[in-house]
């Protein structure tokens, strides 16, 4: 099929064409039959070892290579397309992204800049979310790996609003700002992160207590920016979370967009797990105040099921987007004409040069399925998730440690916590791990105020009742087991 050509297209086109049909039907035949399979599976020693294997200098066919995918690589990974994953906050994907990506990767656009469609398809999409959330015309979008990336570029125009352009050249230690960012304790890890990779440090993000809702305590950020000034430090961002990752609390976003406004500080929210609700009324209700927000980060990877990677950061200034990341450079000029028009270019907007067409799986998504059968999709998803509290309630067995504000659910096995012979905490875990190796269901662990929560995190389309049940039921039978075995170390 391939020879020894000066070129890596096949000397066979019509052997190519058999073999990929294969190949896209073996995938389709995955998609389809999916509840057949164990959501998940550990790989066995003797798969572990084929990828140990060193590179190969000499070729391999078409064929066998992709028998050694289906044979060793598709039947252990993550489950994630699985109704009954329900693991950390991984979307289920779409047979129209699939199929979208392979478009995508057929083309082989690199979208960081330059006169072409692909960029256009991406700027459509960031009229659809300019919309969606209220933003005006001059605001930007970009299109990112994830919501990791998102919120740290989010931040970076934050400082560059807060102290200025000089810091892309002069860095903070030139500055007599102390920067200080505020958010919730039950905001994801990223944020941190990204003050650390901002150079503003870590420890510069106050992490503020939250309510029994687990939303952000207002009063007590408040105080905390009052006790910064005080200090001469500089706040410079708040960042209310719409959707938290352990239990899906959504922040006081209005009231945080007032007190953000009174202090005059960057709003920033990370809607990674949420914010794409806004396409339902019912959901979007719970979201008041996302439209007032200076930079919103989200996923269309999770919710909008949208195949992995395809984040989001959307700001209310272009110009300050901009000015935190163009750099002009000699090889990369700009014409009115020619390939090389269209300025300003996706590069000017964050960290890469080179990029992958990701808004067009997006693009397919919105126009295949449109906006109002996602957010029915999001709103069953919720329900399930209500469904699921009832059934936890129902169980005397089992209880529930948050309160559900989505489509996320903590509980835990309830054990004897007088008896010293049980760590409860450690057969909710045993619980967690056995559900996973069984390959009925597929939650993952956290811990709320201490306790640690069976979480079930439902954002898979193709999530149903009957996988809410079976998830219950494999989690009662587990925790029976479990605690009658008695092979449990102790205390609590």
């Amino acid at each position: 099929m391939f020879d020894s050509g000066s070129t890596l297209d096949p000397s066979d086109w019509d052997s190519l064409r058999v073999q990929s049909h294969r190949m896209l039907d073996d995938m389709l035949d995955y998609m389809s039959q999916i509840r057949q399979r164990p959501v998940w599976q550990p790989a066995p020693d003797e798969t572990s070892r084929v990828f140990e294997a060193p590179l190969p200098s000499s070729p391999t066919s078409l064929e066998s290579t992709h028998q050694s995918f289906m044979q060793n690589i598709l039947p252990y990974a993550i489950g994630n397309s699985h109704p009954g994953f329900m693991g950390w906050v991984h979307g289920g994907g779409s047979v129209v992204g699939m199929l979208a990506e392979m478009l995508a990767s057929g083309l082989n656009s690199n979208l960081g800049g330059r006169d072409q469609i692909p960029i256009q398809v991406e700027q459509q999409v960031v009229r659809w979310m300019q919309n969606l959330f209220g933003f005006p015309e001059s605001s930007s979008g970009l299109f990112v790996t994830g919501s990791s990336m998102a919120n740290l570029i989010g931040l970076l125009v934050a400082r560059t609003s807060a102290i200025g352009t000089e810091v892309r050249s002069q860095g903070l230690i030139r500055s007599d700002e102390r920067l200080v960012a505020y958010t919730s304790v039950d905001a994801h890890s990223c944020l941190e992160r990204a003050m650390e990779i901002g150079g503003m440090g870590g420890h510069q993000l106050r992490k503020i207590p939250v309510n029994d809702r687990h939303e952000m305590n207002l009063v007590a950020l408040q105080t905390a920016i009052e006790m910064d000034q005080a200090a001469g430090n500089t706040p410079f961002c708040i960042v209310g979370t719409a959707g938290t990752v352990n239990v899906g609390a959504i922040d006081d976003l209005h009231g945080i967009a007032a007190i953000a406004a009174r202090e005059r500080l960057w709003f920033h929210v990370d809607g990674a797990c949420g914010a794409l609700g806004m396409m339902s009324p019912k959901i979007g209700a719970k979201m008041l105040g996302i439209q007032s927000a200076d930079s919103i980060a989200l996923d269309f990877h999770k919710w909008g099921q949208v195949p992995y990677d395809a984040g989001f950061i959307l700001v209310r200034d272009a110009k300050r987007h901009q000015a935190t990341f163009a750099s002009p450079a000699e090889y990369l000029r700009r014409e009115t004409r020619g390939m090389a028009a269209g300025s300003p270019w996706p590069c000017d907007f964050g960290p890469d040069l080179s990029r992958s067409f990701k808004a067009l799986k997006v693009w397919f998504t919105m126009q295949v399925f449109g906006t109002d059968r996602i957010a029915n999709m999001m709103e069953r998803t919720c329900e399930l998730a209500e469904y699921l509290s009832k059934r936890v309630a129902e169980s005397p067995e089992l209880e529930l440690l948050a309160p559900v504000r989505l489509n996320i659910v903590c509980f835990r096995f309830r054990c004897d916590d007088s008896d010293d012979r049980v760590d409860s905490n450690q057969v909710n875990s045993d619980i967690v791990v056995a559900i996973q190796e069984s390959g009925l269901a597929a939650p993952s662990a956290t811990k709320i105020d201490g306790k640690l929560a069976i979480r079930a995190a439902i954002f898979n389309h193709r999530t149903s009742q009957l996988d809410i049940d079976n998830l219950i039921d494999t989690a009662i039978r587990f925790g029976r087991s479990i605690t009658q075995g008695s092979q449990i170390s102790c205390k609590l």
